[in-house]
């Protein structure tokens, strides 16, 4: 994932359902021309921050063994804007999951009010082609540290959820990375 349409966990369970919220800020670029005068969220931003909270729920469940993509969007509505100063509360439910893909539904609101419905389909890739660098588990587990995902995260049976053993230790990419 290189652009991250999310901020952070606050429920993580696995196989069943993760919630992640998104702030709408004037310091997002996008929103500057989107709409001159009356910046607006984009929908399709707001989609894939849904796709993202549910494609780390769907890639967590096989322990990112199972490369995920968004393979289909069946359904999206959107009742109001988002607007800057909003902040969108993003739910993914897995409805089925298998080796093959996943179905989700998933909602965004904003406080109380519900802001878009969407169903989408992930697929599981076994092409030995889809290998690079954007695939490797490590990295979703990099990102699922950095959006707090092991400081909510529950498994089926309500203990903690841990980190993949042997993945990616994230204190020695900090150091990496600089």
């Amino acid at each position: 994932m290189r652009w991250i349409w999310i901020d952070r966990f606050l429920e993580f369970e696995t196989g069943k359902r993760a919630v992640a919220i998104k702030n709408v800020s004037l310091a997002e670029e996008h929103l500057h021309d989107h709409f001159p005068g009356r910046p607006t969220m984009p929908n399709s931003l707001i989609t894939e921050g849904i796709a993202q909270t549910g494609g780390l729920l769907v890639g967590e469940y096989h322990s990112f063994e199972k490369k995920v993509v968004l393979a289909k969007l069946s359904k999206a509505v959107f009742h109001f804007p988002a607007i800057p100063g909003d902040t969108l509360r993003y739910e993914a439910v897995i409805n089925d999951i298998n080796d093959t893909g996943a179905a989700i539904t998933a909602t965004a609101h904003v406080g109380d009010r519900l802001q878009a419905e969407v169903e989408m389909m992930f697929a599981h890739l076994d092409d030995p082609q889809t290998s690079q660098n954007n695939f490797e588990p490590k990295n979703f587990v990099f990102t699922l540290k950095l959006l707090g995902v092991f400081e909510v995260g529950r498994k089926p049976d309500g203990s903690r959820l841990t980190e993949p053993p042997g993945l990616v230790n994230l204190e020695r990419v900090l150091k990496a990375i600089g």
